[in-house]
């Protein structure tokens, strides 16, 4: 009698799904669902997994994990659906283009429902390597063209950029940034700055297009007096790249760490001298807001970027470290070079990153602006 009670004291039961990502991915679980969580409502989170599990007041229910892209497009879609329906929620709210029938099912049976738009689809299916290149403008449109019909039926849509909720009906469609939490990887017993190695470090997926050739050509040109190392945590995406990348010259003076804990990234920040975000001029990377630039701020190390127009805006107006073409190696090693020789200016700079993110790019302002959101659709 007492749970029924207690459940009786919840604002709604809210469910989250994903077929694609880990269940604990940084934006569903640490930010979305965690606050959701905490600001009283009941939290499912359905994903592929090992195991059922609470964690921080969400409950993690789990669907088997796909052995293929087809099977989680075919059976993990169906399996999620399921879940999905035996939780008997108030609202749900989906992470992947994918569940879009998913979604439109659930709003036939009477549920509100929320897509919830990580990146922008449409320019990001014309680099997957995946898809026949003659093939993907075509894919490119029809996923627009079925964006745009689902979100009709859906009761709202969480756009992850304002580059990204213009592609969206006005009246239901909030944009939610994937600004850090504060403090999360402000490690307190940080090594002071002027006592760190030359350590610089890329936090993320690894892939082609995300620049790692070009950042391990950039570490074989930096001078030899730095003893400079790049520590990769994340990774490699497809694996087989690895084979390739750990070939070339530059990786004698790289650390690949794998996949790490947000404490262990935390731990890593804290002894950098810089991080890196330098993806290639792909349609969906130049109006992006990638979330470990603005993780690397929070962090208090300067940053070097794509010199992409929005990511220059950012970089400048903060005065948080330097841009280079992506494409450039020379320009890269350059840009590395003078953080690396001008010490007290790149702590200044990560000093003013971290202030920025203080007073504005944090998850404690996108946080109130999901919470008003679901209060006005509960109501």
């Amino acid at each position: 009698m007492q749970e029924d009670s207690t459940a009786k004291n919840y604002k709604a039961k809210v469910c989250h799904l994903t077929s694609v990502h880990s269940p604990f991915d940084t934006r569903i679980f640490y930010k979305e669902c965690r606050t959701l969580a905490q600001a009283g409502y009941e939290v499912v989170l359905v994903a592929p997994y090992d195991r059922d599990e609470v964690v921080d007041g969400v409950l993690i229910r789990t669907v088997p994990k796909p052995g293929s892209r087809r099977e989680r497009m075919t059976k993990t879609v169906w399996r999620v659906y399921r879940a999905a329906v035996a939780e008997d929620a108030q609202i749900y709210h989906f992470h992947d283009p994918e569940l879009i029938p998913v979604g439109v099912m659930l709003k036939l049976k009477g549920r509100k429902v929320i897509y919830d738009v990580h990146e922008d689809v449409p320019k990001q299916i014309l680099t997957k390597p995946w898809i026949p290149s003659f093939l993907r403008r075509i894919v490119a449109k029809c996923a627009s063209l079925f964006e745009n019909i689902g979100s009709r039926f859906f009761d709202g849509v969480v756009a992850a950029t304002p580059t990204i909720v213009g592609h969206f009906p006005g009246g239901k469609s909030v944009v939610v940034q994937n600004f850090p939490l504060l403090n999360e990887l402000a490690v307190p017993d940080a090594v002071p700055y002027s006592n760190r190695p030359a350590d610089i470090v890329y936090v993320g997926g690894i892939s082609a297009i995300r620049g790692i050739r070009e950042m391990i050509k950039a570490m074989e040109l930096l001078p030899e007096k730095f003893g400079a190392y790049l520590y990769l945590a994340g990774t490699f995406s497809p694996a087989e790249l690895y084979n390739d990348i750990c070939k070339m010259p530059g990786w004698e003076k790289v650390e690949f760490l794998g996949w790490q804990t947000r404490e262990e990234v935390g731990e890593l920040l804290g002894h950098a001298r810089m991080g890196l975000v330098l993806f290639h001029p792909a349609p969906n990377h130049c109006d992006s807001q990638p979330n470990k630039l603005f993780e690397y701020m929070s962090a208090g190390i300067p940053v070097v970027t794509s010199d992409f127009p929005l990511w220059r805006k950012i970089v400048e107006e903060a005065g948080c470290g330097l841009v280079a073409n992506p494409l450039d190696p020379p320009a890269i090693a350059e840009a590395m070079e003078w953080l690396l020789a001008h010490p007290e200016e790149a702590e200044a700079m990560g000093r003013r990153g971290q202030e920025a993110v203080r007073n504005f790019y944090n998850w404690d302002n996108e946080a109130k602006v999901l919470l008003n959101f679901y209060e006005r659709l509960l109501k």
